[in-house]
């Protein structure tokens, strides 16, 4: 005979492991911090790679006008906020990736926890059974 309640129970185990679940346990395989350092490190590099084709891109398309200008406190200056630019572009995108990626951590280990909950559950309901 069927118990609802553990065709119910079931039903959300594998709705969950159908939705969320590979990608879940990946992520809750690792510690918070690592997981979170890790992914910000790769944001970072990302980051530090689109500025620099971004800094091209800017200076070929302007190539003409810094020509014209060029002398070594336009150079002085240019750098300086090149560099500025980039710390406060890395901050910014650092801070951002932190939080984003630890929240990230967070629930999925929350749904791993509620994923375990409900297999010791499934799990009693079937030694219940099998002592009836």
């Amino acid at each position: 005979m069927l118990n609802e309640d553990k065709v119910k129970l079931m039903t959300r185990m594998a709705m969950y492991e159908t939705r969320h679940g590979a990608e879940d346990f990946k992520i809750s395989s690792y510690y918070r911090k690592d997981y979170t350092s890790y992914h910000t490190v790769g944001t970072v590099i990302w980051v530090t790679i689109g500025y620099v084709i971004a800094v091209a891109v800017g200076a070929l398309a302007f190539m003409e006008e810094i020509i014209a200008h060029f002398n070594m406190a336009f150079l002085i200056m240019l750098v300086l906020s090149l560099v500025t630019g980039y710390i406060v572009l890395v901050v910014m995108y650092g801070i951002v990736a932190s939080r984003f990626y630890l929240k990230k951590h967070n629930e999925a280990r929350q749904r791993v926890k509620r994923f375990n909950h409900d297999l010791t559950r499934l799990n009693r309901m079937y030694e219940k059974e099998k002592k009836q």
